[in-house]
């Protein structure tokens, strides 16, 4: 809101030189936003620009040098009567207040009462200020909001539950774009809207992250080939990021079915407990992907190292020899990345629990790290299982 300087989370900036067409060009949009899926119907508001009443006092020239009178005596008249003159100031201890000398509010409170006012000429007898300047309401702007050298209004709207920001905004763009190719919407000469929000932050992290995500896997797998200077070990390391990447999705799908955990334990019900509901691909939920690759790594990283070390120390020539040097290496690693899983996931709880400030950011945040490392623990029999059938061919491939 700070950014945009609107109140409200999404919103359409409408732009130009008259602020009359400003108001009725974002009333129309206010209506065709209401249309648009996702749009929460009670939450569209256009600004309301031109209607606030203004007292407009004009001044006839040609009367003012009839009787000798000059603009600035009609307009000290005015400020004495209506507005006030300060002609001193009290002192109340620190305080400080000004005194200041008008007409009663029975004397100026109405246009009529302003004509009344005496307005004194240097030959002659005071003269009614109604004689001298015409006296109405007019319907002028209640605020006027200018950005990049033009006055701009505000179309204010919001989401319903369940839908992404940019997905409405998308669904918005497109009702309006249909309207204006059907004709059913014209744009004004001199008038152009562009939409804004918190939206924009999306888009410019996807844009980042486009770039982000891809180089740490590359640097992920760059770090895993300097560790064991081969390639396929890499790759078969690197096959855990896939699992878990999957299992991050499986977690973030199981978080928006109603049946997901839907029941009491202790008296607690666990969906409101672990803050279960429908979780969009945010911006968080990314950066928690970044994370989880890292961590999914971990494991496959002592498994892989360890059955180095067994093959280099025991050197099986045969078959049954690399499937029970693969079974025992294996089952001593077990129990260490069993205890990264289990930590991981404990560790990341009081964040799936949590209710205060900060928890709509890391709960996405945790939780495809929580279903990836659920999930990772099918690499513990992926990997040994890849590394024998490596070993296998190589085998094979020696003895022809």
């Amino acid at each position: 809101m700070l950014q945009t300087g609107m109140r409200a989370p999404m919103g359409i900036k409408v732009k130009g030189q008259d602020l009359r067409e400003i108001e009725a060009f974002g009333l129309e949009l206010e209506e065709i936003l209401k249309q648009a899926e996702g749009v929460k119907e009670q939450a569209v508001f256009a600004d309301r620009i031109v209607g606030k009443p203004y007292l407009l006092v004009d001044i006839k020239r040609e009367q003012l040098a009839r009787y000798g009178v000059s603009i600035m005596d009609v307009q000290e008249i005015l400020q004495v009567a209506v507005g006030g003159m300060p002609l001193t100031q009290t002192v109340e201890g620190r305080e400080r207040y000004a005194v200041r000398v008008r007409y009663p509010r029975e004397l100026r409170d109405n246009p009529t009462d302003l004509k009344n006012i005496y307005v004194p000429v240097e030959k002659g007898s005071p003269v009614p200020l109604g004689e001298l300047v015409d006296i109405r309401y007019e319907q002028g702007p209640q605020v006027i909001k200018s950005e990049d050298t033009f006055l701009v209004g505000y179309v204010l709207f919001d989401k319903l539950d369940g839908f992404a920001e940019v997905d409405v905004v998308e669904n918005a763009q497109a009702l309006i774009q249909e309207k204006i190719d059907s004709g059913e919407l014209t744009v004004p000469k001199g008038i152009s809207y562009k939409f804004t929000g918190t939206y924009e932050n999306q888009l410019r992290a996807e844009k980042t992250l486009s770039i982000v995500v891809p180089l740490c896997l590359i640097i992920i797998f760059l770090i895993l080939y300097f560790q064991f200077k081969s390639v396929t070990t890499s790759l078969m390391v690197f096959t855990a990021i896939a699992v878990a990447f999957a299992g991050g999705f499986v977690m973030i799908w199981l978080y928006g079915q109603d049946w997901f955990l839907n029941f009491n334990l202790f008296g607690e019900n666990l969906r409101e407990l672990f803050n279960i509901k429908t979780i969009n691909l945010s911006v968080a939920v990314r950066v928690g992907f970044i994370a989880l690759f890292g961590i999914a790594t971990d494991d496959g990283v002592v498994m892989a190292t360890y059955l180095d070390q067994s093959f280099d120390k025991e050197k099986p020539n045969d078959k049954p020899g690399i499937r029970q040097a693969t079974r025992e290496a294996a089952g001593k690693r077990i129990r260490p990345c069993l205890m990264t899983t289990v930590t991981t996931v404990l560790a990341l709880l009081p964040v799936l629990t949590s209710t205060g400030k900060g928890s709509d950011i890391m709960i996405p945040m945790a939780i495809p790290i929580v279903g990836g490392m659920l999930i990772d623990v099918t690499s513990y029999f992926l990997l040994p299982v890849l590394y024998s059938w490596r070993e296998e061919n190589q085998l094979k491939r020696a003895s022809k």
